[in-house]
């Protein structure tokens, strides 16, 4: 072989540091903008698609590069001033910068790499719908979960910033409900006020780490939940005097307590102290239980247009068999359970399912019932005694179907799989699964229930051949 032969093959060399021009293509999966450089991937974030930026490196990797927008030689139309004071050091959203139609068309698109990169569907046998937006996309979540520290003896919350460990304050966020950014911001000044010893992740010490509320939209009532490293808490009686004084609006307040060096906020234990346990929520006719560690979607607007999609997807009758795997509070199942014969679900967390039974009760609804433990040990036990369901629906966290789920619904055969989704490269390597097996994609439905972040829900309706 000649050294010229060799030279050609050997992949050239990226150095952190180095700059060079850069079209960007498309987005990435985490809204970083796209580009290759001597056919190496280059992820560059805060450039849009159609932009030419000149990328200085700031990470290598052996696939790919890293690099950072040194200039801006030619700017997107869909590049916008972002709202947000703290937009480019907190790192909660990431695409403030662009319109907000313009990312709904990236996050279709973004679904659609996912299939192409991890099925092997051609283009054509793919239905990748409209992504569904919102009207005003704004202040949409219920829940916040912000790390507390402090600084010069002032109490902060808020999250770590981009690639640090610096935590951002965040007083007024823009996606969040403003009235947990009020509780929140209240309870910061109390507890600086009462000098309550707030954990340090780096030594280990204090006590509060965490302040998690939620409100539900319909309902108005708000739950506060502390977070402490243990299960006394100092000035207690003095802390909910006046958590109560001056936030009456909070009407539930827990602690939960986790001791553990975790990234993981919520701990085992939860302890109520005082108003109610539980709060309440309403979805379209449906109302909600929720306790401190009960998983609900974070965006009560979208939740109705996704669950909608998922009923569009599950084409009930009136008689069909349901199970809601990954249940939660039996959210999703409860907005089916009109429609179809029986809902069976499940869930892991007891806490969860002791809500999802509540509510399907409070609901009147005869025909739901909840189980704690993993879908993979129950729906063979129902098959086995005689109960075949023919619908399954799966909302999995972000790692997708656990593989005994896959391998039990591929066993089971249910007539129709509908798959609710918040990755869409799990989604797309679980379908692939599915493919093998037998089932059919019919359609699949992005839906955006976190606006100017990366993240992107689907609803994919898959069938049996």
């Amino acid at each position: 072989m000649t050294n010229k032969a060799s030279k050609q093959e050997q992949p050239v060399k990226i150095e952190v540091g180095q700059r060079f021009p850069l079209t960007i293509k498309r987005l990435g999966i985490n809204g970083e903008g796209v580009g290759y450089f001597k056919k190496r991937v280059v992820f560059v974030p805060g450039a849009l698609p159609g932009e030419e930026v000149v990328a200085e490196v700031t990470k290598v990797q052996p696939r790919f590069a890293e690099a950072k927008v040194k200039k801006l030689r030619k700017s997107s139309p869909d590049r916008v001033a972002p709202p947000c004071p703290i937009y480019d050091s907190c790192g909660g959203c990431q695409l403030q910068h662009m319109a907000y139609p313009a990312t709904l068309r990236e996050k279709r698109d973004i679904v659609k790499q996912a299939f192409e990169r991890y099925t092997r569907l051609k283009p054509e046998e793919l239905n990748v719908k409209e992504t569904i937006g919102m009207e005003d996309p704004w202040h949409y979540r219920n829940k916040s979960q912000l790390q507390v520290g402090k600084q010069n003896e002032k109490v902060l919350a808020g999250l770590y910033g981009m690639n640090s460990h610096e935590l951002i304050d965040l007083t007024d966020c823009m996606v969040q409900h403003p009235a947990t950014n009020k509780v929140t911001e209240q309870v910061k000044q109390i507890l600086e006020d009462l000098h309550i010893p707030i954990y340090n992740e780096k030594k280990r010490k204090g006590i509060v780490r965490t302040i998690v509320t939620r409100v539900g939209f319909a309902t108005g009532h708000i739950q506060l939940v502390l977070i402490t490293t243990q299960k006394e808490l100092p000035k207690q009686k003095l802390l909910l005097d006046e958590i109560t004084r001056r936030i009456p609006e909070v009407t539930s307040i827990l602690q939960n307590i986790n001791g553990q060096k975790t990234s993981l906020i919520f701990g085992e234990e939860t302890v109520h102290l005082a108003g109610e346990e539980v709060i309440q929520e309403t979805l379209g006719d449906v109302s909600f239980e929720l306790s401190a560690r009960a998983f609900f979607q974070l965006n009560p607007e979208q939740t109705v247009k996704l669950y909608d999609e998922a009923k569009k997807a599950a084409q009930l009758s009136g008689t069909e068999k349901v199970v809601d795997a990954y249940c939660g509070v039996g959210t999703i199942g409860m907005w089916l359970a009109k429609d179809a014969g029986e809902i069976r679900g499940m869930d892991v967390i007891a806490d969860s399912i002791d809500n999802a039974n509540k509510n399907a009760e409070k609901n009147g609804l005869t025909n739901a019932h909840y189980v704690v433990g993993k879908a993979e040990k129950w729906l063979p036990k129902w098959v086995k005694e005689g109960w075949k369901p023919d619908v399954i629906v799966v909302d999995p966290p972000r790692t997708g179907c656990d593989a005994a789920l896959l391998k039990t619904i591929i066993e089971v055969k249910p007539k129709r799989l509908v798959y609710v989704s918040c990755n869409p490269s799990t989604l797309a390597k679980d379908i692939n699964e599915l493919l093998k097996a037998g089932f059919k994609v019919e359609y699949v439905q992005p839906v955006d229930m976190f606006p100017h972040t990366s993240q992107v829900e689907v609803v994919t309706q898959i069938v049996l051949k």
